[in-house]
């Protein structure tokens, strides 16, 4: 298992999520104006030294029903795309996630690529293959789960169409 880093002492302050949306909107808007030449890599934590891709997924809000869009890091797995919802390690899964249980059938953007996918959570077994793999992309990951008592999704984003 990869080595977990110290939980940072700021992580649960009310001004992480709003710093995370911010922060998000800024990546959005510098990946679909430059359909991903800058954006499509991860380059922060593990990040640093091992660049992740980053795509956008787009997702409906369950009570809003606005549109948004988050980027997020991935990992293909054959034809289907993993992403995770760690959130950084906070206590709560992201928003995203629940819009996704509410309408798996969305788009993500990966560079110039528009793919229509339909997203659902890996069950325990499908989960337990996959979480090595991740970790193995982001070494973070392992952090954050460590950060937080909740499983952290893996949501498989499976081609439709």
């Amino acid at each position: 298992m990869a080595d977990t880093k110290k939980r940072p002492d700021g992580l649960d302050s009310p001004m992480v999520p709003k710093l995370m949306k911010y922060a998000g909107k800024a990546h959005v808007w510098t990946y679909r104006r430059t359909n991903g030449l800058i954006g499509s890599k991860w380059r922060i934590g593990a990040g640093f030294r091992k660049p992740v891709p980053t795509l956008l997924l787009d997702h409906r809000g369950r009570t809003s029903g606005k549109s948004f869009t988050t980027p997020l890091l991935y990992m293909l797995d054959g034809p289907d795309v993993i992403v995770v919802g760690s959130q950084g390690g906070l206590p709560k899964d992201p928003q995203w996630y629940r819009n996704l249980v509410a309408t798996p059938d969305t788009q993500v953007q990966i560079k110039g690529e528009r793919r229509q996918v339909r997203a659902r959570t890996a069950n325990a077994e499908e989960r337990a293959a996959l979480w090595p793999r991740l970790v193995e992309v982001y070494a973070d990951f392992a952090s954050y789960q460590a950060w937080t008592e909740r499983e952290i999704p893996v949501v498989i984003l499976a081609p439709r169409g």
